[in-house]
């Protein structure tokens, strides 16, 4: 077998991982994960998900990050489907036009897995001391 009919293979098996009518690809949910595989946009998504809905500026202030590092992040998370960036016609009571939100993909990302894996890892030490 050639290295590319391998590869072919190879996503053949891993496509039947997913639920037959999954929503989503395998590709995506990979995307996904690299996503929140970076700290910043782990921090990112993890106020949104704590603290609810945020402006640019808010984000910025509460993360100490600079403004053009902060909207990098975002563009990822909003490309991959885990935050949305959601418009209002009117400002809100603060200015606001515009801010961002987890959504539930990135809300369940987070808790069923960076956050599981950190509290399985609290309860071992737990029982097995440190």
């Amino acid at each position: 077998m050639t290295e590319r009919e391998q590869g072919e293979h190879d996503l053949g098996e891993r496509s039947s991982l997913l639920p037959e009518h999954s929503m989503l690809s395998l590709e995506e949910y990979l995307a996904m994960q690299r996503a929140i595989g970076n700290e910043t946009r782990f921090r990112v998504l993890d106020l949104l998900v704590e603290e609810g809905a945020r402006g640019a500026t808010e984000l910025r202030t509460a993360l100490d990050i600079e403004s053009n590092t902060l909207h990098y992040h975002l563009d990822e998370l909003v490309d991959v489907g885990l935050v949305e960036n959601r418009k209002r016609t009117e400002p809100s009571s603060d200015g606001l036009y515009s801010y961002y939100r987890a959504t539930s993909l990135g809300e369940g990302i987070l808790e069923h897995g960076v956050r599981e894996l950190m509290r399985e890892e609290w309860e071992l030490l737990d029982a097995y001391g440190e």
